[in-house]
């Protein structure tokens, strides 16, 4: 004979195929409405078999008081787990189903049915975020200690799209740092111990860079003659930053002539065959 829970106080079962994140967080929404703190919630992930099911709905019979809410993407399980709860007259709130079948009618196009995409779209998202914000943190190498952390270094002189590009790849969730190149200043040891495959050198030609140059003086409301957007200037600078690359033997990309998507994908190619 079983016992009977012995609890005073009412049990949602939130009862999910993921994480059972969503049928928590609507629950406590609806319990909010009554001022109630008296519920008790059991989250149950990962019911993706009708076995689990048969369990589930064992220790909700043996419970004075309880419900069932759920998020199950899986029809077959979904399915059975409703018709159980039915069948023992165990309140059940499907989440997933109407919504599913409402949506089928209106995109025309038929559910992936996996679980946990949700959480994995979220993961997603938190991981660009957090790209995004070590790629600020490690712009023009204002801390050398992100070279060592990120997916990809990007070295080159100033004005070669280091920043841009940067930003564009922490939107496909690679962790970027960028270091600017001058003769002036060493670049941190950092950089020389690190892999050459994790570094990628821009370059560009002196005619382009003197173009670009000229053309952020006049934005800044600077003279055209200031020493940066001078050619000797310029030549020292990229005959210096070809050093460095060459001690490094880094890959090297002309950015010249190039859009920072067309740049970018030649990145992220360098990178997958680095992983090979």
């Amino acid at each position: 004979m079983m016992v009977k829970d012995k609890s005073s106080h009412p049990i949602v079962f939130a009862v999910s195929d993921s994480i059972g994140e969503t049928a928590e967080l609507v629950t406590r929404a609806t319990m909010v409405q009554f001022n109630s703190e008296n519920v008790e919630i059991r989250r149950i992930p990962y019911v993706t078999n009708n076995e689990y099911v048969e369990e589930i709905i064992q220790e909700a019979k043996n419970t004075s008081s309880c419900a069932i809410v759920c998020t199950i993407i899986l029809p077959d399980v979904r399915e059975y787990l409703i018709h159980l709860a039915q069948e023992n007259n165990i309140p059940i709130v499907d989440l997933m189903g109407p919504m599913m079948k409402v949506f089928s009618e209106i995109v025309e196009i038929k559910p992936h049915l996996e679980p946990g995409l949700v959480r994995r779209i979220d993961e997603d998202y938190f991981k660009r975020m957090e790209a995004i914000e070590f790629a600020v943190n490690y712009d023009d190498g204002k801390d050398p200690r992100g070279l060592s952390r990120a997916d990809v270094v990007l070295i080159g002189v100033s004005r070669t799209s280091k920043t841009p590009l940067a930003m564009f790849l922490a939107h496909k969730r690679l962790k970027v740092a960028n270091l600017r190149l001058v003769p002036e200043v060493a670049p941190p040891e950092e950089l020389f111990n690190l892999p050459p495959n994790t570094v990628v050198g821009l370059t560009i030609s002196p005619e382009k860079l003197f173009d670009i140059r000229q053309e952020r003086l006049k934005a800044m409301g600077l003279s055209a003659d200031a020493n940066y957007a001078k050619h000797s200037r310029i030549l020292e600078e990229i005959e210096y930053a070809n050093k460095i690359m060459e001690k490094i033997g880094c890959p090297k990309i002309d950015v010249s002539n190039k859009a920072v998507e067309e740049i970018a994908t030649h990145i992220m190619e360098i990178i997958k065959k680095g992983e090979k």
